[in-house]
């Protein structure tokens, strides 16, 4: 969001640290009250000189309190999406502080908690784009958050399927080796088949972005819902082929159904993809572009 968005000055400032992976950034756009409704958003930001004065709170960040940038979106103006500024906030500046970390289901490689804003004064010349091109820039970030999330869930798809194909090459039952099973055969088929269509779209879907299509939002909520549902139904299936080892946390397999399942709600959860697709869709019937 910054390379794209940042002007010459902050890609300058931001990106060297960011892109060697010195500096780690945070998307913050949810809050308390407002999930998948984003643009009812309520974090303040009030002009005062060449400093925005934000007061309000952003939940379930990652990254919250180790990231040393945190990309917010605050109301600098009225309500709605119109009224929504995107501010580069750094680690360190008076006002920023941090909630407990969260404890999760899965996800427990990064830190999640809430980013609070108390007074918290940010300089003018780390707003990304104009006023009220926040909520834009949010959109346009998520659809590449939207891949990210799809790329996940394929690695952790892949490293399921193929830990079931091992256990069943190795597991004997009833005197034969359960991968000569047709039955099991067959769900590992269906595995492998949703996990290459799910790889499929990801790849469509990320070409589209790189290309600019006005078609890359919609390409990027079908990959996302596919992909994550796929990616989570596959991990599932894995676990029940290893049986009573699956659930084990000798076997990696449920720590990849818990890492994965969270994928179906990041980054826009797929009631909300499954929203964008409609929209799209209806919008074609009806004569538009």
């Amino acid at each position: 969001m910054i390379d794209r968005f940042g002007s010459d000055a902050q890609r300058r400032r931001f990106l060297p640290k960011l892109a060697s992976m010195e500096h780690f950034a945070s998307y913050c756009l949810t809050e308390p009250g407002a999930g998948s409704d984003a643009a009812s958003l309520k974090t303040r930001a009030r002009r005062e000189g060449e400093h925005y004065v934000l007061d309000g709170a952003k939940a379930f960040i990652s990254g919250g309190g180790v990231s040393d940038v945190y990309v917010a979106m605050v109301r600098t103006g009225g309500d709605g999406p119109k009224g929504i500024s995107c501010l580069i906030v750094e680690k360190g500046t008076p006002g920023l502080s941090f909630g407990k970390k969260e404890k999760k289901l899965g996800w427990n490689s990064q830190p999640t908690a809430m980013v609070m804003f108390e007074n918290c004064r940010v300089p003018v010349a780390n707003r990304l784009g104009e006023e009220g091109d926040g909520f834009k820039i949010a959109m346009m970030g998520l659809d590449g958050g939207r891949l990210n999330i799809s790329a996940c869930s394929l690695g952790g798809a892949r490293a399921s399927l193929e830990a079931a194909q091992a256990y069943l090459g190795q597991r004997s039952q009833f005197g034969r080796k359960l991968a000569e099973f047709q039955g099991l055969q067959f769900r590992l088929a269906d595995m492998a088949t949703e996990l290459e269509a799910a790889r499929l779209m990801v790849w469509r879907a990320a070409s589209s972005l790189d290309a600019a299509d006005p078609e890359a939002t919609f390409h990027c909520a079908m990959a996302k819902r596919f992909a994550t549902d796929a990616g989570f139904q596959i991990c599932d299936e894995a676990l029940q082929l290893h049986g009573g080892y699956g659930y084990l946390k000798d076997f990696p397999i449920e720590r990849y159904l818990r890492d994965v399942r969270v994928h179906q709600i990041l980054e826009g959860t797929n009631e909300i993809m499954r929203v964008i697709i409609a929209r799209r869709l209806l919008a074609r019937s009806n004569g538009g572009p």
